[in-house]
């Protein structure tokens, strides 16, 4: 018999309202009601009592490097279950693994062990992997961050579509102003990616170049990016615009924010949220393999020669001082991003829920508590802290 589940006694929330005192019904994997009618709870289904915490979506991370002492850039099944089970902790119910600066084999690796990872999937296993995030190798040197800058290259024709064949690929990210830029973006565009620009110098007009050929994104906005003096630094003068800037006259450009309290302060998380708003604002982790992890000195990347980096606790850390990605969950930055920049609630959970999926087109399964989406569901209490998760109807065990 399929089992019928229903939650009750808690504020549901949905992407434009919290409905208080709601309840969401699920059979089998999905959704099969969201109100307030007590009436329409089956006779047969499990109730499970909220208690006045809030019911969301299954929260979607689109950045995602790893956690739980595993990165996905070290190429096995048993790492990429590590960091799933790792996440799913944390409210994740879907992610897109995240590729660093690497070499040919260490990328393909990658997507080979996403790809088994994900259809092997069974719910001990945590989040579903919904496609891979292809992030590094395309960046400029000069922005690479925590990446291995010697990995760091333009992309090929050749090199690029050996990627996106594995069919796993659904997030494609390069540098705008590398060489063979506006041809990667436009491959990955036919491959039905969302089209990022990341690690990157590249000013306005490279930037409208981009546009034209595909690119739709930037990644983690105000980190590892250009801005007006970065470009002077480049291109000389006249001062010209930057990333920054063309990501906020473009209304139909996206972005996204690491919303660990370390990255960005809450004055430009909540910038970013009034200037893109949430249907155009994401909120990723960007997290690395320190997730729940005792503070210490750990691989960013791959386990064999990742670059090092230290986490404190709170953030990663590079030896040259600059921040190396985060430590903490999607529910560490929905909190942040409501408790510390003020953020209505409704709109910090769109930004972890809705709002990826829509960019990824994966919103007509889940993304939102809505009749027929699968029932990926995460309880919060009062305070915004996990209490249960659920993955197609069925709840996560710890």
């Amino acid at each position: 018999m399929t089992q019928s589940i229903s939650l009750v006694g808690g504020s549901v929330v949905l992407p434009d309202r919290i409905l208080p005192n709601g309840i969401v019904v699920c059979r089998g994997r999905q959704i099969q009601y969201v109100g307030q009618a007590t009436s329409r709870i089956p006779k047969t289904s499990k109730v499970v009592a909220v208690r006045g915490g809030y019911i969301c979506p299954g929260f979607i991370d689109i950045h995602i490097h790893g956690g739980g002492g595993s990165d996905f850039m070290d190429g096995d099944v048993q790492a990429a279950i590590n960091v799933t089970k790792a996440h799913a902790r944390h409210g994740t119910t879907t992610l897109f693994p995240t590729t660093s600066t690497g070499s040919r084999k260490q990328i393909e690796a990658m997507l080979d062990a996403c790809i088994q990872a994900r259809d092997q999937w069974q719910i001990d296993h945590g989040s579903r992997i919904a496609g891979v995030h292809l992030y590094g190798p395309y960046f400029a040197k000069s922005k690479a961050g925590c990446h291995s800058v010697k990995e760091c290259r333009s992309p090929t024709a050749t090199e690029t579509k050996m990627y996106l064949r594995k069919g796993i690929v659904r997030i494609a990210t390069c540098a705008a102003e590398l060489p063979g830029a506006a041809a990667f973006y436009e491959t990955a565009s036919k491959h039905d990616c969302l089209v990022t620009c990341g690690h990157s110098n590249s000013s306005w007009t490279e930037m409208e170049a981009a546009f034209r050929a595909g690119m739709r994104h930037v990644d983690h906005f105000w980190c590892a990016m250009s801005n007006v003096s970065s470009v002077r630094g480049r291109l000389g003068v006249p001062m010209q615009g930057s990333m920054l800037e063309y990501v906020l006259d473009n209304a139909e450009m996206s972005t996204e924010v690491i919303a660990d309290g370390m990255h960005l302060s809450p004055e430009l998380l909540r910038f970013a949220w009034k200037f893109k708003s949430p249907q155009r604002l994401c909120l990723v982790t960007d997290c690395n393999r320190a997730l729940d992890m005792a503070p210490g000195r750990y691989r960013f990347g791959p386990r064999t020669d990742g670059a090092w980096f230290t986490s404190d606790g709170q953030v990663g850390w590079a030896p040259s001082g600059s921040l190396a990605s985060a430590v903490t969950g999607m529910d560490h930055m929905v909190r942040t991003m409501h408790q510390k920049a003020g953020v209505p609630l409704v709109d910090a959970v769109r930004m972890a829920t809705l709002t990826p999926a829509e960019r990824t087109s994966i919103d007509s399964r889940v993304g939102s508590l809505e009749k027929g989406k699968d029932a990926d569901l995460v309880v919060l209490t009062q305070k915004l802290k996990v209490k249960q998760v659920y993955i197609q109807g069925e709840r996560l065990r710890s």
